[in-house]
């Protein structure tokens, strides 16, 4: 059994890296836009590619990023980095309850450094251009459709969980490329509405680092990206332990039809 500070520290390293590559990657493509000289007429989307073409990129940043990591750190500490998972586990009885605050702690630490991190690599124009990758809703978007779409992308990403990763019966060896490219794809789909957090660590690290660091205040976006993250990741794990487990009277009948 691997002690709980080591697996603190796997926490802590894999949602630092989740948030420096992934939020970094969305930073990078808004000074690139914003540098752009003269600027691109055409930029429809986040970035110089517009719409998707930016999204999928910063998809792929996040969904490669996730699944190294899963295959790096999945065996030491599970590979949560990110709240809303942990809590989703810990709903469904299938992560301890004194190790829930601990994990989460390390995965806020994790993204906070990170983003203070990339700050410091990039320079100010992170902050000031980049943002440094805080995610908040796009225009003609309400608090309560932001908090639906994050709900929505989290399910998603929980029932994969679940089915590649926790469940024991899923094939070996594919839960990395399963989530990964889920994360990818939420992303890709969901980006250009609500920034696409889907994990409440990876928007509480660039939150604070840009209040810190002279940024905007986003902060009243914040329980957008707690409660759609949580309430999907809960309400997919609970559907998910529904809808796989074994019918008892069923499993009986099959049982006599065998014999007879």
């Amino acid at each position: 059994m691997i002690s709980l500070k080591k697996r603190f520290l796997a926490e802590l390293i894999g949602t630092f890296f989740l948030v420096y590559i992934g939020a970094g990657a969305a930073v990078i493509t808004l000074m690139i836009s914003g540098g752009a000289t003269p600027p691109n007429p055409f930029n429809i989307g986040i970035g110089t590619l517009g719409g998707l073409g930016d999204w999928l990129a910063i998809g792929l940043a996040f969904g490669l990023t996730v699944t190294v990591l899963i295959y790096a750190i999945g065996h030491i500490s599970g590979c949560h980095i990110n709240p809303a998972v942990t809590l989703g586990l810990w709903a469904t009885k299938k992560f301890p309850s004194n190790e829930v605050i601990p994990y989460i702690v390390a995965q806020l630490i994790g993204a906070s450094i990170a983003s203070f991190a990339f700050a410091a690599s990039v320079g100010m124009q992170a902050v000031t251009v980049g943002g440094l990758g805080a995610t908040t809703p796009f225009e003609g978007i309400g608090y309560f459709q932001a908090i639906l779409v994050e709900i929505i992308g989290t399910f998603l990403l929980m029932m994969v969980i679940m089915g590649s990763a926790v469940d024991k019966r899923a094939a070996p060896g594919f839960a990395g490329i399963a989530i990964g490219f889920t994360v990818a794809g939420v992303i890709t789909t969901i980006g250009n509405i609500t920034g696409a957090s889907i994990n409440p660590a990876r928007t509480f690290g660039p939150y604070l680092a840009d209040l810190i660091l002279g940024g905007n205040n986003l902060w009243n976006y914040f329980p957008i990206y707690v409660i759609g993250p949580i309430v999907g990741a809960v309400l997919a794990a609970f559907i998910y332990d529904y809808i796989s487990s074994e019918d008892v009277l069923y499993k009986k009948e099959v049982i006599r039809e065998r014999e007879q």
